[in-house]
């Protein structure tokens, strides 16, 4: 197994206290191997760490955009596929303690088990020493994600909807047309998204595509 002095040296951060450290890269299948403390704690604290760093972040360096575009740059930065992808510069994946059965079955490359560990890293770097270094540590970290966020065109707010909820375990994601108007040349659609059949927001559009796609717009910004 590769040492956690070897990761510190890739991460640029030396741990005080390496208890934090170690629970950072403890996935729960091995925890219960072990009977150990695993990083779920850490994760949900990591997370809103990671939220508030990315949001803050964005709303000095996006001073034209409104709630709803940071919320959708937001969305892509902090998704489970951005923070694994994020994680590959650090070689996460390679230092995170996998129960044998969770390593069997590829649990080293799936990108949830990943996401949860950066944020579980995320969080450990924050109780080791102070907002201001973990924010440093993040930011210097995702330096060309931020960067792209200038250019940060129209997305596909259908796929970052779904990521979204596939993070938080919020549900199956479905589309309803509500309403169809006007002639064939000039067609006007209203859509609803639903996360587990309850209804989550609207969207209108000239194409049922367009409408699904405001909908899901409208969705991220609740969510």
């Amino acid at each position: 197994m590769n040492s956690l002095v070897e990761f510190e040296k890739l991460i640029g951060y030396s741990f005080t206290n390496k208890h934090f450290l170690e629970t950072a890269l403890t996935h729960s299948s091995f925890a219960n191997e072990h009977h150990i403390d695993n990083n779920e704690r850490l994760e949900f604290l990591g997370d809103s760490v990671l939220s508030l760093i990315v949001s803050e972040k964005l709303f000095l360096t996006h001073s034209k955009d409104d709630e709803g575009d940071l919320s959708k740059i937001r969305a892509s930065l902090v998704c489970e596929k951005g923070l694994f992808e994020l994680s590959k510069k650090i070689k996460l994946s390679d230092f995170i303690k996998l129960g044998h059965g969770e390593e069997q079955t590829g649990g080293r490359q799936r990108p949830s088990v990943v996401s949860d560990a950066f944020e579980a890293l995320l969080a450990a770097i924050f109780l080791d020493s102070d907002f201001l270094t973990a924010k440093k540590w993040l930011l210097t970290l995702m330096e060309d994600e931020l960067k792209n966020t200038g250019h940060f065109s129209s997305q596909d707010y259908k796929t970052l909807i779904q990521e979204i909820t596939q993070k938080g375990n919020k549900g199956k994601v479905t589309y309803e047309l509500i309403k169809e108007e006007g002639p064939d040349h000039n067609k006007h659609f209203i859509s609803a998204i639903f996360v587990d059949d309850k209804k989550v927001a609207e969207g209108e559009g000239k194409s049922k595509k367009d409408a699904e796609q405001n909908a899901a717009k409208n969705a991220i910004e609740l969510l």
